[in-house]
């Protein structure tokens, strides 16, 4: 395992994913009260299902995020870097092509949504092989 105090490209790295972390977080909530409030009665129930999928798997990957940024400093950041950079590309493709969609009712937006979701099973993937990887260090 790597010391965080001796890695300082995993110490920068991790406040990065942190503060991208607090910041999805801090947007999800904020999109999901407007989307309740402000949406609740101007968005057709298909479309305001849509919003609030979007807003629910950016709350999930600001998780995810969150988790990734703690074990950057603890091992090896690089590959949880690409992990990091995986989960945003992610929440934008994902959840930006579905609050895209809702709000100005171009579904052809949703075609853009899958790819969002591929890239979010690669950082998952990528966290487990992470995680993996920080147990077999421990072994030796």
């Amino acid at each position: 395992m790597t010391d965080s105090v001796s890695n300082p490209e995993g110490n920068v790295a991790s406040r990065q994913t942190l503060l991208c972390a607090a910041l999805l977080g801090m947007l999800a909530v904020m999109l999901g009260a407007f989307g309740a409030h402000a949406l609740s009665a101007v968005l057709e129930p298909r479309m305001q299902q849509a919003y609030q999928t979007a807003v629910q798997y950016q709350f999930w990957h600001a998780l995810a995020l969150l988790a990734t940024g703690i074990l950057q400093r603890s091992c090896d950041a690089r590959l949880l870097k690409i992990t990091a950079l995986l989960f945003l590309a992610g929440v934008l493709l994902f959840s930006g092509s579905l609050y895209l969609m809702a709000l100005t009712g171009i579904r052809q937006l949703g075609m853009i949504t899958p790819l969002g979701g591929i890239l979010f099973i690669l950082g998952w993937a990528l966290l487990a092989w992470s995680a993996f990887r920080l147990d077999k260090q421990q072994d030796r």
